[in-house]
């Protein structure tokens, strides 16, 4: 069994940052994708950023060169490094590894 939990969502004004962590616990592989997604009101949940074995990363075109994921193997975390948020990045963000899901963490990003 994996479980997983997200922490360090809160609320921030637009262009501040803030940093997402995501523990996990049980069989963790390095050789399988962990990433973030998130979900806003109304909106489908959408893939934010993932991270692979071997290192190579993937992004929303929407958070390229903003967001940085990062990922302890050994400690068997992963981070989520926001920076210059918009309003529009506010949205519960999920932590994911294979088919397990954390319990999601609120990003409000206001003024």
């Amino acid at each position: 069994q994996v479980q997983l939990v997200e922490s360090g969502g809160g609320l921030v004004q637009p262009g501040g940052s803030l940093r997402l962590s995501c523990a996990a616990s049980g069989m963790i592989f390095s050789t399988y994708t962990m990433g973030w997604y998130r979900q806003a009101p109304g909106k489908q949940r959408e893939l934010v950023a993932a991270i692979i074995s071997g290192g190579s990363t993937n992004y929303a075109d929407s958070v390229k060169g903003r967001f940085l994921i990062s990922r302890d193997n050994v400690k068997n975390t992963m981070d989520l490094q926001m920076n210059s948020l918009k309003p529009e990045d506010t949205a519960v963000y999920y932590c994911f590894y294979r088919q397990y899901w954390g319990q999601g963490t609120q990003v409000t990003v206001s003024s």
